[in-house]
């Protein structure tokens, strides 16, 4: 015979609790070793220092104010400040930048190179810049440097040493802020140059003084839409390409066979 269960079951008492549960995280280093990449430092080292040696070239052969406007320069400063950082992280085995920072890097650096060599010095675009004084020796050196190696060799270094998928789609429109803000300062620095003054546009294609406004707001439109094509250009390849820097991760496990 067994007792009959009762319908209520009395309330048992609460438990007391010894100590509060905190939250705990752990470190992705406690499980999986931090691996340096001596190579990859050093080529962004190469990289930085190439960025900084054009910039440094193009002040010293001109108006170091009117330098600093341009485009090219400002963008190769970047990717001087990046890539360093970027090369320091490479080395002592820490956790890359964000890829929203070296992406933008990227792009602003490939804009550089891409308006320069298919709009600046192509002689079938009516922007091109080959009918007036060609640079030389020292000039054509910074030229190259600026608008043709540091562009080549960040695509290299993002294409052969990072890891892919880090790009995200959202981030394409927050890189368009800093080309609409030089638009911006383009236009406000003409304003302060008299006219008729040489170097009074920086750019061809945003001379307002000869083409007008309308134009020049159409065409920075179009370079606008074409740079967030770029973008999104690179973001999709990003998720495409396979990954160049694959190596078994070592971590604090091992799995060992079932004895017996």
């Amino acid at each position: 015979m067994t007792a009959p269960i009762p319908r209520d079951l009395p309330d048992l008492p609460a438990i007391p609790r010894t100590h509060a549960l905190l939250p705990t995280s752990v470190p992705a280093s406690a499980v999986v070793t931090p691996v340096r990449r001596p190579p990859a430092a050093a080529f962004r080292l190469l990289l930085a220092g190439t960025a900084a040696a054009g910039v440094i070239l193009a002040f010293l052969l001109g108006s170091p104010l009117r330098v600093l406007s341009h485009f090219a320069i400002q963008s190769n400063i970047l990717l001087a400040l990046v890539t360093l950082l970027s090369a320091r992280r490479a080395w002592t085995a820490r956790r890359p930048l964000p890829a929203a920072l070296t992406g933008a890097a990227l792009l602003y650096v490939m804009i550089t190179g891409l308006v320069y060599h298919l709009l600046l010095t192509d002689a079938a675009v009516p922007f091109s810049l080959t009918g007036m004084t060609t640079p030389t020796g020292r000039h054509l050196i910074a030229v190259h440097l600026l608008h043709t190696v540091t562009p080549l060799a960040a695509f290299l270094d993002w294409l052969l040493l990072t890891a892919p998928g880090r790009l995200r789609l959202r981030r394409a429109a927050t890189w368009m802020l800093y080309p609409v803000l030089y638009l911006v300062f383009c236009l406000a620095r003409a304003q302060l140059i008299a006219p008729g003054a040489p170097g009074r546009y920086l750019y061809p294609f945003l001379d307002a003084e000869a083409h007008g406004y309308r134009h020049a707001l159409a065409n920075a439109l179009l370079l606008g839409l074409s740079f967030y094509a770029l973008a999104v250009l690179l973001v999709a390849l990003d998720h495409a390409r396979p990954n160049p820097i694959s190596h078994r991760i070592k971590t604090g496990f091992r799995l060992r066979p079932p004895v017996g």
